[in-house]
């Protein structure tokens, strides 16, 4: 399964490890967060090449864009896995317009993304969603970025294959 994402800033990171006790009563706090911009499911013919030139191709001219955390949510029920799921919201308009574009190209999975589409870093999920809502009442300092460039993900080997820079 490929995805592209929106690599994290360390103060993302640093953010999520500092809500890391406020996490233990959920069934797994999420080691690697990332950020889908858009899921692109498997392999496709002619491989991951193929993929590659589909995706620069589709992200031609699509420009930087700024991100922000704004703060702690949940969803009590998710399309797919466990729940509750515990996330950072993420507000981007331009992260939106990227998605909607790669939507164009790409099909859409229904339940995550177009009009379902939530931008968000998961922190944890299963457990009880009254633990969650204790979670996503606590205030967080926002955290603000650009993001300068996307990556293709290998969920399968857990590993970025490819990186598309994005033109300030």
């Amino acid at each position: 399964m490929y995805s592209l994402n929106v690599p994290l800033p360390g103060a993302v990171e640093r953010l999520a490890e500092e809500l890391r006790p406020a996490l233990l009563d959920f069934d797994a706090v999420r080691e690697r967060r990332g950020l889908v911009c858009k899921r692109l499911g498997d392999e496709p013919p002619g491989g991951p090449a193929r993929l590659r030139e589909q995706v620069r191709t589709a992200l031609a001219g699509a420009p930087a864009f700024e991100l922000r955390i704004s703060g702690i949510d949940y969803f009590a029920d998710p399309p797919l896995g466990e729940g509750p799921v515990v996330y950072l919201a993420v507000e981007s308009p331009g992260l939106r317009r990227v998605h909607d574009r790669l939507v164009e190209r790409f099909s859409v999975v229904e339940a995550f993304e177009g009009d379902d589409y939530v931008p968000h870093v998961t922190l944890a999920r299963g457990g009880d969603v009254g633990t969650a809502r204790r979670v996503a009442e606590r205030e967080v300092e926002p955290v603000t970025w650009t993001a300068t460039r996307l990556v293709l993900w290998d969920a399968e080997y857990e590993e970025e294959v490819a990186d598309f820079p994005l033109p300030a």
